[in-house]
């Protein structure tokens, strides 16, 4: 009989796509300096989501002015968090689907484990209730640990950075919008909204709109309820757009041109042959292919236009 693992060995994916995040903020909370980027990955994990395998790995940043009063302290890269949560290898997108799929189609957990398993995903029935009760937890909002967490990080860089995000997997009929502390990265809290508004988003954030902390700025993508939301929440808060979603933006039509041009170059140009390696093996495949033609010779114009 062959003996099982103790522990369930890690999964790879050798084939899955790589998305390396970048640290967001380019500059020191305390000093203003221009942060440096660090070689190192601080996260790197295989997550299967929703749209298959990934392989996703967190870069950050520190602070290297010698007068600042943080020297040395290092700044992560909060877009990990938009992908699973901390200690996670299931996407956020995956927790959204089974709590959907749970609640709003009354699916059992072994029948969402099919689903999952008929889109190639890698769990068991058993791994389907740890997530939806991560889920859950996700959605009940502020626990006594992560309070003693943002008031470490408001007294280590004096404030929070409040950042919002939203994703709608497939199969699920409304968004699920996650509230980030940036400095700390800390999911602190969920919601799911079929129809988002700026009340109702407002009415979510209230209750951390009155916690004892000081807010330094937010952070967002562009919807417009999230913005109005979170000034009124925190008017007096700086707001910025979230660089990954503007820069993704920027990039839709190049991507999208780019796409074109590939196949269109490929239904143009795929019937011809290789171009060859060298002249001297193009002249070697004629003389071997023609052996009763005179010598193929290259004359001094035709080596000229070549050149």
């Amino acid at each position: 009989m062959t003996k099982q693992p103790r522990h369930r060995p890690r999964r790879r994916f050798p084939e899955a796509k790589r998305i390396i995040v970048e640290c967001e903020l380019e500059q020191c909370v305390h000093c203003g300096s221009p942060l440096v980027d660090r070689d190192t990955w601080y996260v790197k994990k295989y997550v299967q989501t929703m749209d298959g395998p990934v392989f996703v790995a967190g870069k950050s940043n520190k602070c290297v002015n010698p007068d600042c009063t943080h020297k040395d302290e290092y700044y992560y890269a909060r877009g990990v968090l938009l992908i699973s949560l901390p200690y996670s290898t299931y996407g956020l997108d995956v927790l959204a689907f089974i709590g959907w799929q749970h609640e709003h189609e009354h699916r059992q957990f072994v029948e969402i484990q099919k689903q999952l398993n008929q889109r190639g995903m890698l769990i068991n029935e058993r791994t389907v209730g740890k997530q939806y009760r991560r889920f859950l937890a996700l959605l009940g909002g502020m626990s006594d640990k992560k309070r003693e967490r943002l008031a470490e990080i408001e007294q280590k860089h004096g404030g929070l950075i409040w950042a919002i995000d939203a994703l709608q997997p497939e199969g699920c009929g409304s968004s699920l919008y996650v509230l980030y502390e940036v400095l700390s990265g800390t999911p602190v809290s969920a919601i799911q909204l079929e129809n988002p508004t700026t009340p109702r988003l407002t009415e979510w954030l209230t209750p951390y709109k009155e916690l004892p902390f000081n807010v330094l700025a937010t952070l967002s993508d562009g919807e417009k309820a999230i913005v109005a939301a979170l000034k009124v929440c925190w008017k007096d808060a700086p707001h910025q757009r979230c660089q990954l979603h503007f820069l993704n933006k920027v990039a839709e039509a190049p991507i999208e041109e780019d796409s074109r041009l590939r196949r269109q170059l490929r239904d143009e140009l795929g019937g011809l042959p290789p171009v060859p390696e060298s002249i001297e093996a193009s002249v070697e495949h004629v003389e071997e292919s023609q052996p009763d033609a005179p010598p193929f010779r290259l004359s001094s114009e035709m080596l000229s236009l070549w050149k």
